[in-house]
């Protein structure tokens, strides 16, 4: 069995080169606000669109990457943050534009609230990771000389994420970060079906991280590549 596996490896490895992760980064900075010792941010959800609400592991992604490392960013956790602000960023009721956030915090009470948490800026993050093609098949049979498999599957997988930055004690919108991953997964069967799988949610939220991190401790006028392999 370790044999004929040791030979489906090697007929898979030509179509190692169909996988990988393509990106796409496009960050835009509109003023030269960088985050101060003592300022936190806080990563959250955008929940009005229902279709393709950014999910919660990826938005912890994020705030985990943000928060470590030696030099790493005061995080506020996200569901502490909602909590403590009910219901003004529950789904029905948090703003969608920084006009409707200047309106929000105008509210009495409400901006005392959120200089209590320590939050300067908020990020939303918007998107999500989707199945977008796949194709092939593959086919097993048992008989009375064993049983194995032939054939070849794929598919592939597309993380879109927009990541918005509002400067709560201004009430500004900061910028954006457009993020496009795309990733093709293979599962080649000769005898033994062998998964060779790419994730381009780890890549964004890696991507997007690093880019968040920068924006907000960089000045306008940084740049980054639009397009990258992502390995």
């Amino acid at each position: 069995m370790e044999r004929l596996r040791l030979i489906g490896i090697a007929a898979a490895l030509p179509l190692i080169g169909a996988c990988g992760v393509t990106a796409r980064l496009e960050p835009y900075k509109q003023t030269n606000a960088v985050i101060s010792a003592g300022e936190h941010v806080v990563v959250l959800a955008r929940k009005q669109h229902s279709t393709h609400e950014a999910e919660e592991d990826f938005v912890q992604c994020i705030s985990d990457g943000l928060a470590d490392g030696k030099h790493g960013l005061q995080v506020h956790s996200s569901k502490d943050f909602e909590d403590k602000m009910y219901p003004w960023f529950e789904p029905s009721t948090a703003p969608l534009s920084t006009e409707d956030l200047t309106v929000l915090l105008a509210r009495p009470g409400v901006a005392e609230q959120v200089r209590e948490t320590g939050v300067r800026y908020v990020v939303w993050v918007d998107g999500s990771t989707d199945r977008v093609a796949s194709g092939g098949g593959i086919t097993c049979a048992a008989g009375v000389g064993g049983a194995g498999c032939m054939g070849l599957a794929w598919w592939e997988d597309d993380s879109r994420y927009d990541l918005t930055v509002w400067d709560v004690k201004d009430s500004e919108n900061e910028g954006t970060i457009y993020a496009d991953y795309k990733g093709r997964s293979v599962m080649p069967a000769i005898v033994i079906p062998i998964p060779l799988i790419t994730r381009p949610q780890n890549h964004a939220c890696k991507g997007l991280t690093d880019q968040l991190r920068q924006f907000l401790t960089t000045p306008e006028g940084y740049s980054s590549p639009a397009t990258q392999a992502a390995g």
